[in-house]
Order: C-alpha cells, then sequence, then structure tokens
C-alpha cells in the first residue's frame, strides 16, 4: 500500500495511462503497463469511476484486436470487469462497446486464463444489464451454442477448472435460474383467459378420454361440477384450482412446471395422476399439491431469487448439460416424488414428512454435482427411503462422537468388561432354570421338564414337573448332569431330535427353538435335549451353555445387549466432555530432550 500510494502521488497511473491510451507497442510493454495499472488501482487509492472515456474505449480497442502478445487481451478483459463492476456509466459503455460475438470468440481460444477472463467479462456484463437485457442476452448466447460450449471444453475439460471460472460459472448459473423469478413472484390471475385454459390443458392431458365420454350433452352446471371434481383428482387442494396458484412463491412458476411434465412426459403424467387418482385406500399423493410444494423445494435448493454470493463456487454441471434445465430437474423430482411416497406408504396426514425426505434426497445428490440430468436421476433413485434413514442413523451417530476414532477405541477397551457382564447374566439365567416343554417322536406331549444350573456352575440339573406346579428345588430334581462331561452344543437342524425319521414333518419354528447339548456317557455319546418356550429362552439357554463350554455367545441377542450397554457407558464415561470437540487423532508427544540435566538434586543441601 506504501508504495502504491508513493506511486500514485508522483503521477504513475497518468504515465502508465499514457502508455496505454498511445498503444504504440502491442507487446510486452504494453502487457507490463496494463498489468501494473490493475495492480494499482486493486489498491482501492484511486476510483475506478475517474478514468476517461477514451482511456476506456482504447482498453476496448485491445479486447476487440486480433493481432497482439497473447498476454495483453486477458489483462485488458480484466481491467474492463473491474470497470463495469465499479461504474455503471462506463459499465454502459463497455456493454456497447464490446460485442458478445467477441467474448465468446475470446471463450473458444483454448487458454485458460483468457477464457476466465472473458467469462468473468461476461458475467460482470450481464449482472450490470437490466431484467428484460439480461433475458436477451442469454436467450442469444443460449443460441450461439456457449451452454454447449461451457459443458464440453470448460466443465470437461483435460486440465482442472480453476476457482476463479467455478465462480463465474456460479453466477452465470444464479443469473439463468433468476430469469425463474418473475414467474415464481406471480400468482395465478383467475381473470386471465390464457391461464384459465392452461389449467384446462393440465386437467384434458390427465382425463381426456373421461372428460370427453361423460361431458358430452351435460347442462354447464354438471360440466363445471365434472371439471371440479377432476381437478380434485388432479391433486389440487381447492375446487378451484386458481386458489392453489395464489401462493407466491412458487406462483406461475409451478403452473410452468405442471405444464411442461404433460407436455414432455405425457405417459408418465398420466401414469402418475390416474395410479392415484383412482386409489380408495387414502393413499393417493396429490400431483398438483406435490407439484407446487416440490417447486418451492426447488427454488430455495437452487437459490432462484437470491442476490449471487462474491465468492461461492457452487453450481451444478448438469445445469450446463441441457437445455430447460429447472423443468427437467421438477420433472425428475416429481417421479421421485410419488415413488417416495409409495416407499412410506404415506397418506395425506404424512404429506411433509414426505416432502421432507424428498428434499434430503434432492439435496444429498446435488451436493454430488452430477455432470448430467441422467446421472442425477440414477442416483437420486438409488437413494430409497430406507437408504435415507441409514445414512440420518449415521450421521447422528458421527455428530454425537460416537464413530469419531477415540470413541471406537474406548468402545473396544470397554467390550470385554460388558461381554464379562452379558455372560454373568445368562449364568444367572441358567440358575433360575426354566421349564421346557417335552416333544414326542408322535405328537406333542403336555408334560413339562425343568432345567437349572446349581450354583457354583458344575452341574446341569433337571427332571419331570407337573403343570402348574411351582418351581422344585434343586434337592427334588432326579437328573445331574456334570459340565465337565459336557462335549458341544448343537442347535437348528443338527440336533438329534430334529433329525429323527419318526418326527414326522416339524415346523419351521421347531427348528428355530430346538438345541441339545452332547455328553459322555460312559463310553458312549448322549444327548440333552431342548426345544425353548421362545425366541429369548433359546438365545439365553445358547449363550449360557456356550459360556460354560468356553466358545463365544454369538446370539443376536448378545449383539443388541452389548450394543446398548456400549452405548450407555460411552455416554457415561463421556459425561464430563460434553461441549468439548473431540479430534480425530491424539495429539503428538514431544520429541525427548536432549538431556535430562534439568532434575533437581534434592539430596545437595544448600549452603
Amino acid at each position: 500500500m506504501t508504495f502504491a500510494r508513493e506511486v500514485i502521488s508522483r503521477n504513475g497511473l497518468q504515465r502508465l495511462g499514457t502508455i496505454i491510451e498511445d498503444g504504440d507497442d502491442l507487446g510486452e510493454v504494453l502487457a507490463l503497463s496494463l498489468r501494473a495499472f490493475l495492480e494499482l488501482m486493486e489498491h482501492g487509492v484511486v476510483s475506478w469511476e475517474t478514468l476517461s472515456i477514451p482511456f476506456v474505449r482504447k482498453v476496448v480497442c485491445y479486447v476487440n484486436m486480433n493481432l497482439m502478445d497473447a498476454s495483453v487481451p486477458p489483462l485488458a478483459l480484466g481491467l474492463l470487469e473491474s470497470v463495469t463492476l465499479s461504474s455503471p456509466a462506463l459499465g454502459q459503455l463497455v456493454k456497447s462497446e464490446v460485442p458478445l460475438d467477441r467474448l465468446l470468440v475470446h471463450l473458444q481460444v483454448m487458454n485458460q486464463q483468457l477464457q476466465t477472463k472473458a467469462m468473468a467479462l461476461l458475467t460482470a456484463l450481464l449482472q450490470g444489464a437490466s431484467p428484460v437485457e439480461r433475458k436477451h442476452m442469454l436467450d442469444y448466447l443460449w443460441q450461439r451454442n456457449l451452454r454447449q460450449f461451457i459443458y464440453k471444453n470448460i466443465i470437461h475439460s483435460a486440465a482442472p477448472m480453476g476457482d476463479e471460472m467455478a465462480h463465474h460459472l456460479y453466477v452465470l448459473q444464479a443469473l439463468m435460474l433468476g430469469l425463474l423469478e418473475p414467474r415464481m413472484r406471480t400468482p395465478l390471475d383467475p381473470y386471465s383467459q390464457e391461464q384459465r385454459e392452461q389449467l384446462q390443458v393440465l386437467r384434458q392431458a390427465a382425463f381426456e378420454v373421461e372428460g370427453e365420454s361423460s361431458g358430452t350433452g351435460l347442462s354447464a352446471d354438471r360440466r363445471r361440477s365434472l371439471c371440479a371434481r377432476e381437478f380434485r383428482k388432479l391433486g389440487f387442494s381447492n375446487s378451484n384450482p386458481a386458489q392453489d396458484l395464489e401462493r407466491v412463491p412458487p406462483g406461475l412458476l409451478a403452473l410452468d412446471n405442471m405444464l411442461y411434465f404433460s407436455r414432455n412426459a405425457p405417459s408418465a403424467y398420466s401414469r402418475f395422476v390416474l395410479e392415484n387418482s383412482s386409489r380408495e385406500d387414502k393413499h393417493e399423493c396429490p400431483f398438483a399439491r406435490g407439484s407446487i410444494q416440490l417447486t418451492v423445494l426447488l427454488c430455495e435448493l437452487l437459490h432462484v431469487g437470491e442476490p449471487c454470493s462474491e465468492t461461492a463456487q457452487d453450481f451444478s454441471p448438469m445445469f450446463f448439460g441441457q437445455d430447460q434445465s429447472f423443468h427437467e430437474l421438477f420433472c425428475v423430482g416429481i417421479q421421485l416424488l410419488n415413488k417416495t411416497w409409495k416407499e412410506m406408504r404415506a397418506t395425506q396426514e404424512d404429506f411433509d414428512k414426505v416432502m421432507q425426505v424428498v428434499r434430503e434426497q434432492l439435496a444429498r445428490t446435488l451436493a454430488l454435482k452430477p455432470t448430467s440430468l441422467e446421472l442425477f436421476r440414477t442416483k437420486v433413485n438409488a437413494l430409497t427411503y430406507g437408504e435415507v434413514l441409514r445414512l440420518r442413523q449415521t450421521e447422528r451417530l458421527h455428530q454425537e462422537g460416537t464413530l469419531a476414532p477415540p470413541i471406537l477405541e474406548l468402545r473396544e477397551k470397554l467390550k470385554p468388561e460388558l461381554m464379562g457382564l452379558i455372560r454373568q447374566q445368562r449364568l444367572l439365567h441358567l440358575c433360575e432354570g426354566t421349564l421346557f416343554r417335552k416333544i414326542s417322536s408322535r405328537r406333542r406331549q403336555d408334560k413339562l421338564w425343568f432345567c437349572c444350573l446349581s450354583p457354583n456352575h458344575k452341574l446341569l440339573q433337571y427332571g419331570d414337573m407337573e403343570e402348574g406346579a411351582s418351581p422344585p428345588t434343586l434337592e427334588s430334581l432326579p437328573e445331574q448332569l456334570p459340565v465337565a462331561d459336557m462335549r458341544a452344543l448343537l442347535t437348528g437342524k443338527d440336533c438329534p431330535h430334529v433329525r429323527e425319521k419318526g418326527s414326522g414333518k416339524q415346523s419351521k419354528d421347531l427348528y428355530e427353538l430346538a438345541f441339545s447339548i452332547s455328553y459322555d456317557r460312559g463310553e458312549e455319546e448322549a444327548y440333552l435335549n431342548f426345544i425353548a418356550p421362545s425366541k429369548r429362552e433359546f438365545y439365553l439357554w445358547t449363550d449360557g451353555l456356550s459360556a460354560l463350554l468356553g466358545s463365544p455367545m454369538g446370539s443376536e441377542q448378545t449383539r443388541l445387549d452389548l450394543e446398548q450397554l456400549l452405548t450407555m457407558e460411552t455416554k457415561l464415561r463421556l459425561l464430563e466432555l460434553e461441549n468439548v470437540p473431540i479430534p480425530e487423532r491424539p495429539p503428538p508427544v514431544p520429541p525427548p530432550p536432549t538431556n535430562f540435566n534439568f532434575c533437581y538434586d534434592c539430596s545437595i543441601a544448600e549452603p
């Protein structure tokens, strides 16, 4: 800044301006003069509005000329961009003197710096134009295939895109979407003949056959009643659809979207409307109401009508991949709404919940920046309602810090202690004992037997008992099986009492509840067979017997219990760290000192 002020105070800018205006040397001297002039002006000491018209016109000449040093046009374009953004009067001069075709020529030169500066001046001119002029300019640029050129040669260029170009593409996208704002801010006019006809076209496209066959020979009142009923079937909240479209936003933009969908995807439109209008189970998805809300949603996600950010680079490549991108995106979104509605088995009361899910599906897919609409369609359809729920759960765990590396390490350290707790609970349950029902080879018996583990965990004690009797004492159980004699635990179809040929057809439930213990009886192998009264008892007993045998407890119940205990214990351990961010990596341990002579020897007495 000190240097800039000193140069400017000694008429440095005027001298540079003279070199630029004279234009005697179109090579390195001119390039250096433009660069120095730009850098001095960027300090903000002198306003851009003080530049003379002849000076600006001379710089415009450098943009419009062909034969000169390759470094001059980018610098001249950059200077004109600053002039256009800073001075409305001089911006109008630049707009009138620099033809759009000339900027298109610069954009097509495969020089990344020149392309960036040409795009910067183009967006500056568009931003300075009135809404009507901006629309004409964008229409002209699109006719000249600017969109296709950007998509093929800039977005899909082999060279990586710079941050500055990304920002200008974001601005261009925002200006394109800004053309939709007048329609978004305009409510439907019930007295407009054109808009009433558009609504009728929408209705007839859905119920054409039905309307023609039942509408002939009817009175005016009957025909109006039929139309009102069909508009209701179409998903409007009111029999008069104009009342639904009075909401701003989305205003007439919602009607534009619905008409575009009905004309460009007629089969999908008819299928959507007829599929939902004929349902009687209150699960119909309202097309019109969904379209209105979806249009609002897209306007919010794409920031339609909002001022451009000065630094943002968040543009969507697919918006340069085809014409009518907003309406095409709506066509994908409305079919996604119907799909998600069916996945959620939603009713009219669930409308807001469904829209929240659709918003999340669209936002997540837009964040991936798909390069084409087809890729967007594929990705958003793959993001089902179930997948959204799974992502929400994962993100919630991340927010709670549950999946942070230090937390995962803590969970691993807690697992052995908590598995010991689960093992203790399983063995206590075996000590309490359970009443089992006997299964014979011929038919189901009503006989019951009781089995439990001795308090010292060395014996399984069991015996028959009558139904309705109180649990027997350990001393009253006649049979014993030493745990030391147990060999293995068998479950399901591996159990001998399930594999017996004379057992008849066993139900699937019987397979799932059967387990056996093989043990040594003298020199032979014998089995103690069980049929658990419930799935929970099956898990508790098989876990407990596995623990006695020294095998891992691998049941689903153990997994659920361990997860619940881990979550609770982790939260208890982290109570004192509430609102304290947990780093992803531990802090680095400093290297040891070069020597340890700093230790104070307390045995030496001071004089």
